[in-house]
């Protein structure tokens, strides 16, 4: 009888244990790397040096502690904590190299149980957490999947204005001229397309634009250089039943084909093997860049926000239920880089980030999924102070630049409301990017609201 009692008292405690995968995405800079990281970092100090005030489980002194496990998946790559962090206590500091592909870490969390009777049964419990980062730009893609190749193209072609219109001559000209009945030119595609990708580099790089598409095309991961990924729009003539007489064997008809496979095999398969196994999600959006780099390219981060957001349409008649029955019921949207303005204006960057993602918000609210906004710094850079300006004291951040040199400023007012096109006109905006402050081997990174994200992503499973 003993032994049966003990064995029935294992596997309760067993199923008292639970288990959560927590994806992490964001477009490129949004510090997906620096926000993983100091996750781990703030959970790993839980039991000794916990720096987390607003956390339930620490007000409530029931955390024990945290570790990493051994990788669960063998066939991806395993978040590399151990290099960020060593970038973060170098001397001068540095931010950590940024992901580019999926990958995972595993924590073990260990806490005493708020209910009575699984502490009884058991002093502890534990909440595995499975954290998995993958490039939000890889997200951008799912429109495609019903989209057929040449309607893309069309889409594609219609957006080609402006400074995008300007970056997009050299490959735009190449694809323009190309016969689309003629056999495949295989040397000539592969040319355009990587005209195209460089392109979508520039978009980013030095457009400040966000919506880029194929998002995989930037962050090709281990399909750099495949054949799958050397297609790009037709620019060229657009008549689509004329067009649907190219043989496969044809220009149009190759790229037609790369693109069919590049849904089926590469979009298709990222959903189902990672993202439809998610529980809770992290979206993180830098609002502060895009108005640095003006309205252009703050629209363009909205349209590819937007976008992203068609992930997360979970409705009966949603692609994403009819193809992967994602299972998804929490969502934070976190307006990174709250360090690079002063306290009082993270109220904005929460307001100004709840409009970008309204309308999602409303469709997630109907399907009955819980969605949060609130301003995040990761690993805080800045310490928040006043300098005297005639007389006056106002708001400033002391901190360091880039290029190490020490700085002390008033960055700007972010928009409470989505601007307009005069907000530029009257309003400057100087929102410089800062290097982390030297913290010390011992203590948990210093951060701004990493404790009420845990608690809301994570609270809830500490029973």
């Amino acid at each position: 009888m003993p032994s049966v009692k003990r064995r029935v008292k294992q596997w309760v405690s067993r199923g008292a244990d639970r288990h959560v995968r927590l994806a992490v995405t964001g477009l490129s800079r949004a510090g997906k790397t620096a926000f993983i990281t100091s996750l781990i970092n703030q959970l790993t100090h839980l039991g000794t040096e916990p720096n987390l005030p607003l956390m339930s489980l620490v007000q409530q002194g029931r955390g024990l502690g945290a570790r990493r496990e051994p990788h669960p998946h063998m066939h991806l790559p395993a978040f590399d904590y151990d290099s960020a962090m060593q970038a973060l206590h170098q001397t001068p500091p540095v931010w950590p190299s940024p992901t580019r592909d999926v990958s995972e870490v595993r924590l073990a969390v260990r806490y005493r149980p708020q209910s009575a009777a699984l502490r009884a049964i058991n002093e502890m419990a534990t909440l595995y957490v499975d954290i998995v980062d993958y490039p939000g730009e890889w997200l951008l893609d799912l429109p495609l999947l019903s989209q057929t190749y040449s309607h893309w193209s069309a889409k594609q072609a219609g957006l080609l204005t402006g400074r995008r219109g300007e970056l997009a001559s050299t490959w735009a000209t190449k694809a323009a001229a190309l016969d689309p009945f003629a056999p495949a030119d295989e040397k000539m595609l592969a040319d355009i397309a990587e005209d195209y990708t460089a392109f979508l580099h520039q978009c980013k790089a030095h457009g400040g634009l966000h919506w880029v598409q194929p998002g995989r095309f930037v962050l090709p991961g281990e399909l750099a250089g495949a054949p799958v990924v050397q297609f790009f729009p037709w620019v060229g003539r657009q008549d689509e039943q004329d067009l649907a007489k190219a043989g496969k064997e044809s220009n149009y008809g190759v790229l037609k084909a790369r693109y069919d496979y590049y849904c089926e095999h590469v979009v298709a398969k990222f959903y189902r093997e990672h993202f439809s196994k998610i529980d809770r999600q992290v979206i993180l959006v830098d609002t502060l860049q895009p108005l640095n780099a003006g309205p252009a390219a703050f629209h363009d981060m909205r349209l590819a926000v937007e976008q992203l957001m068609q992930s997360f349409k979970y409705g009966k008649s949603g692609l994403m239920k009819r193809l992967f029955s994602p299972r998804i019921d929490k969502v934070l949207f976190a307006a990174t880089k709250a360090d690079h303005v002063t306290p009082e204006q993270h109220p904005n960057m929460v307001s100004l980030l709840q409009q970008i993602v309204h309308q999602a918000w409303q469709q997630a609210a109907f399907e009955g999924i819980d969605m949060r906004c609130q301003s995040v710094a990761a690993i805080e850079a800045t310490t928040p102070g006043y300098v005297s300006v005639k007389g006056e004291s106002q708001s400033a951040l002391k901190g360091f630049l880039a290029d190490n040199s020490p700085v002390t400023l008033y960055p700007g007012d972010v928009p409470a409301q989505l601007p307009d096109e005069a907000f530029w006109q009257a309003q400057g905006f100087d929102f410089p990017s800062f290097r982390p402050q030297q913290a010390p081997l011992d203590a948990p990174l210093p951060h701004i609201r990493m404790d009420k994200a845990l608690d809301y992503l994570l609270g809830d499973k500490f029973r």
